[in-house]
């Protein structure tokens, strides 16, 4: 899967301008993780970041008292993020084949990570997800909403980069979440969408 080396090469290619570009959220981004929060199964197990660039809401699960995991392709983005949130666990990987154990996580949050996947893989991503979730787990998934794919060549501060970005629906990412064996759950936006990995029993 070529594309993901070239998701990662870009990614090095604009770590610290991107981390420098992206220290201020969304104004409700803060409200989409106290959500995040509040419907985990339990607070004892630890919360995946799958993409999470710099660290920045890996950083701000952790402040809310949660073990927070965060994985990115980029070792750029990666060496970026334990600089900067040296408290928090950092990881390269791959959300397309996560080295976590089934059932091991709590909630899995990609905060605008799956929109550099070609569509036909997004299901894998989904698959990963649903595998690390714990019984009764959340996912949160954040991402520009359309139908268009873009081929993005340079950017965050005008570096090279070689990615193409996706826009999804609402409804067919629900349509993928729920094949996959998940439960929607109530969302506040668009271009945010929460599921459930049913309970066992």
């Amino acid at each position: 899967m070529d594309f993901l080396g070239e998701i990662s090469r870009s990614y090095d290619n604009v770590a610290a301008s991107y981390a420098e570009l992206v220290q201020e959220g969304p104004p409700e981004e803060a409200d989409n993780l106290d959500l995040l929060t509040r419907l985990l199964p339990s607070r004892e197990l630890p919360v995946l970041d799958a993409g999470c660039g710099p660290g920045r809401v890996t950083a701000q699960l952790h402040a809310r008292g949660l073990t927070a995991i965060g994985i990115d392709l980029s070792p750029g983005m990666i060496e970026v993020a334990r600089a900067a949130h040296p408290e928090v666990d950092f990881r390269v990987g791959s959300m397309t084949a996560l080295d976590l154990p089934d059932a091991s996580v709590g909630g899995v949050i990609a905060w605008w990570s799956i929109i550099h996947l070609p569509r036909d893989v997004v299901p894998q991503a989904f698959a990963e997800f649903h595998r690390v979730l714990a019984p009764g787990g959340v996912l949160l998934i954040g991402f520009h909403v359309g139908t268009t794919t873009t081929h993005k060549t340079t950017g965050y501060g005008g570096h090279p980069m070689n990615i193409h970005v996706h826009r999804h629906t609402p409804t067919t990412l629900t349509q993928t979440a729920t094949t996959t064996g998940f439960t929607p759950h109530s969302n506040p936006t668009p271009d945010r969408l929460y599921f459930h990995k049913q309970p066992t029993g």
